[in-house]
């Protein structure tokens, strides 16, 4: 299975910016699917942003449209987030999680349930 490790969490005042970096060891990377989700206190974990092996499909919640881009670098074994203009309603814990199955991915990548890998999380504080 593979194993991920989320960085780059930590408090932004608003309109800042930030670049969330989930490492993925244990598997070949290139083989799964990517997302990243959030959890901000009493809340659901929601869907942020997905991307599928290739790059060639991605998908985002229309909260981030805009704002986040989600991406990867393979050689790296390395997936990112990069937040920007950030608002106080972002601030969360992020989790960044895998699935290996592309067609799974395509159908269900905004829930939480489809993805098998997830990392510990990172916190994103935005201050007002």
């Amino acid at each position: 299975q593979v194993q991920l490790i989320e960085s780059g969490g930590g408090l932004v005042q608003a309109g800042g910016s930030l670049r969330l970096s989930c490492a993925a060891s244990g598997r070949t990377f290139s083989n799964y699917c990517m997302a990243w989700f959030r959890q901000a206190p009493g809340k659901e974990r929601e869907f942020v942003a997905g991307l599928s092996q290739s790059g060639s499909s991605t998908y985002y919640a229309d909260s981030v449209k805009g704002r986040f881009t989600i991406s990867r670098d393979n050689a790296k074994n390395t997936a990112y987030l990069q937040m920007n203009v950030l608002k106080p309603e972002d601030t969360a814990v992020y989790y960044c999680a895998a699935e290996q199955s592309l067609r799974s991915f395509n159908t269900n990548f905004g829930r939480a349930a489809a993805y098998p890998y997830w990392g510990q999380g990172t916190q994103v504080t935005v201050s007002s």
